[in-house]
């Protein structure tokens, strides 16, 4: 499901690959970014570097990037496909705090939902059960809550997560 890139007025997405990794880090390095992630400490190198190779290994992860400028906002990526249920998950995302407070994630969302939608009926976010930034956020662009799971990041223990979901109709 991975495109070549997508892009609107405020961002861009490319196919992560591992040149990526120094400039993406350099967003990843600020401690407050994960502040309310189920994982606080992947601002640390190696932490930061089992994420990355996860991301590497999902091939639908993304680099995403001002579109005139090229400088890195941050990441995210579409998972687990579910043919049966026809549906995607999008997570794994941060973004860079000069980003935050403004229209960024909307922007960011709406482009993969938008991509995502041509192909499944609906979409699923794994949100960390502490993330209240993220929850506030992924409400007001309409997405439900309907469950909490344990989900098991890559390479990392099972953390409490809320499961959200906007339907294509």
């Amino acid at each position: 499901m991975q495109p070549e890139h997508l892009q609107n007025y405020l961002i861009k997405l490319i196919p992560l690959q591992e040149f990526f990794f120094e400039t993406l880090y350099q967003v990843a390095s600020d401690p407050l970014v994960w502040e309310q992630h189920p994982n606080k400490l992947r601002y640390q190198r190696d932490i930061f570097q089992n994420y990355f190779k996860g991301a590497i290994q999902s091939k639908g992860a993304f680099f995403i990037c001002d579109p005139k400028t090229n400088e890195p906002i941050g990441s995210s990526r579409f998972y687990d496909y579910d043919e049966k249920n026809n549906s995607i998950i999008i997570g794994y995302t941060f973004i860079g705090r000069k980003f935050w407070g403004n229209e960024y994630n909307k922007a960011l969302k709406k482009l993969m939902l938008d991509y995502a939608f041509q192909y499944v009926d609906k979409v699923y976010f794994h949100i960390g059960a502490q993330n209240i930034r993220s929850q506030k956020a992924i409400e007001k662009i309409g997405a439900l809550k309907i469950s909490e799971q344990e989900v098991t990041y890559y390479g990392e223990d099972s953390k409490l997560n809320f499961i959200y979901v906007i339907n294509k109709n």
